[in-house]
């Protein structure tokens, strides 16, 4: 038994615990300096045609003092790519022209110039915070832009959701992974494969295969209501899907699935033949994507907010279902825990205080340098794109957010107050096993945690502790009998005698 619970470990893994090609990127406390020179004349001409073409611009590229040639340079975006000034975002890729070309493994980045973001800071919060609490998100970090020796501004440098990324969260990378752009709301329309190729996009694939996303959309669309459930989960893995809807309702992302109905990924994961949801574009966190609302209105966006539900079938089957309702709330109950200023105020000023020179020296950027610091706590009605906006500050954001979401969910028993919860000090990343699950669940201990003393908490929606074991941790899966608790969303943490703690979520079904 010992033997195949170790198997089943190697099949489900989610993070490695070994070094991951990318770490000399995302893994460091410094800002890139990447340089692009261009011999084209001029240059810039070149970078607009090709943008409207969808084709890359060679050029040579300097990542940090390494010299890769030949890489390949486009414009992208849409209304970032639209607002006015010369600072446009740019989709990398290094084996465009040179075949196995790389830089510390990886082949493709994102640089997003942070349109409509005076702090330069919600992208990459926003996302951090989302791997910290075990969500499958891309890596994210700051780079210096050079174009021809001349500083073009500071930008986010954004892991591209590809095969390697695939493979470094689902030890597989063959399934096919398809992109909700430009409409992808997941509504029904038929077996027909011509339907929905204009809705979505097949960006990596074996075979130009759709059947098994048209099988997805067939089960959230039309399962029976009474194993709703069962049905969903034998093609998707809805805690990855709810865990984001979450995060993106908790920090107000509405240029997402809830609200404008795209930006998102879904992989089919080959080994475990179920789909699995992976988030994107999140820099129009803290409500700076309106819809038209009020400040007061975003800060205060009811905790399961559809927009247009006629056109949401996802988030509204899974909302109007019990058991993913459960899930749902409680995994929001858990993950508004972080959710305060005292953990995250001092992240804000700690990235501020990293950037504030680049962003000072950024001559392309669309705030002002004021527009910048005030924002960081303020709310701040600008001159920049868009014109006349509020746009949200971070700071006073968050605390506004948190007392309006603590009163929507203590209807359902969330055992949050007003007062800011003792921030949890996270480490390595670990995973359960299976999951779902009925009787029994298995789990690794970080790498870094052998041969020391070690507390599992399961926790349940309300924030009470039902099961708690202390032992040695070892090399080995550790188990826990969990056959008496009822159906329903939990979450176990793992924690050690020097103060280090780590969580993970997990289901347990009603078979």
């Amino acid at each position: 038994m010992k033997k195949r619970l170790i198997i089943l470990f190697t099949i489900v893994s989610s993070f490695s615990l070994r070094a991951a090609d990318g770490d000399s990127i995302w893994g460091v406390n410094f800002i890139h300096d990447i340089y692009f020179n261009f011999t084209q004349n001029p240059y810039w001409d070149t970078l607009l045609a090709n943008y409207s073409a969808d084709r890359y611009t060679s050029c040579e590229m300097i990542f940090d003092g390494t010299v890769l040639p030949s890489t390949g340079v486009r414009f992208k975006g849409n209304s970032s790519y639209n607002a006015p000034g010369q600072k446009k975002s740019f989709k990398v890729d290094l084996n465009e022209f040179v075949a196995g070309q790389d830089y510390d493994g990886i082949k493709k980045f994102n640089l997003n110039n942070l349109f409509k973001d005076p702090t330069f800071i919600r992208e990459k919060l926003t996302l951090d915070y989302m791997r910290r609490h075990n969500i499958h998100a891309p890596r994210c970090t700051y780079a210096r832009v050079y174009l021809n020796n001349v500083y073009w501004g500071l930008y986010t440098l954004v892991e591209d959701v590809n095969s390697k990324f695939l493979s470094q969260h689902y030890n597989n990378n063959n399934g096919n992974l398809f992109k909700g752009d430009p409409t992808g709301d997941l509504k029904w329309f038929g077996n027909t494969v011509s339907s929905y190729t204009a809705k979505y996009e097949l960006d990596q694939t074996n075979t130009n295969d759709w059947t098994d996303l048209i099988e997805l959309i067939d089960s959230i669309n039309n399962a029976n209501t009474a194993t709703y459930y069962t049905s969903v989960e034998s093609v998707m893995f809805g805690q990855d899907a709810i865990s984001n809807m979450v995060i993106n309702n908790m920090f107000v992302n509405l240029d997402s699935y809830c609200g404008s109905g795209h930006n998102y990924y879904i992989y089919h994961d080959s080994l475990q033949g179920s789909f699995r949801w992976i988030p994107w574009d999140v820099n129009e966190t803290f409500g700076t994507f309106t819809m038209g609302m009020t400040p007061t209105q975003l800060k205060n966006l009811t905790f399961d907010y559809i927009n247009q539900p006629n056109n949401r079938p996802f988030a509204v089957k899974f909302m109007a279902d019990p058991t993913y309702r459960q899930i749902y709330i409680s995994t929001y109950c858990y993950l508004m825990q972080d959710f305060t200023n005292t953990y995250l105020d001092p992240y804000i000023d700690s990235l501020a205080n990293v950037i504030r020179t680049d962003v000072y020296a950024d001559p392309n950027k669309f705030y002002t340098n004021q527009e910048f610091e005030n924002n960081l706590t303020t709310d701040i009605t600008v001159a920049g794109p868009p014109n006349g906006q509020t746009i949200l500050g971070l700071k006073d954001f968050i605390t506004s957010r948190r007392n309006s979401l603590i009163t929507q969910l203590s209807a359902f028993g969330c055992w949050l107050s007003n007062e800011d919860n003792t921030a949890t000090t996270f480490t390595e990343s670990f995973n359960v096993f299976p999951n779902p699950t009925r009787n029994i669940i298995n789990f690794a201990i970080p790498s870094t945690w052998e041969n020391s003393i070690c507390t599992a908490k399961v926790i349940d929606l309300s924030g009470r502790t039902v099961l708690s074991n202390t032992f040695i941790s070892a090399t080995e899966p550790q188990s826990l009998e969990i056959g008496f608790l009822s159906a329903g969303a939990y979450y176990l943490s793992l924690s050690n005698a020097t103060g280090q703690s780590t969580t993970a979520g997990f289901t347990i079904s009603a078979d």
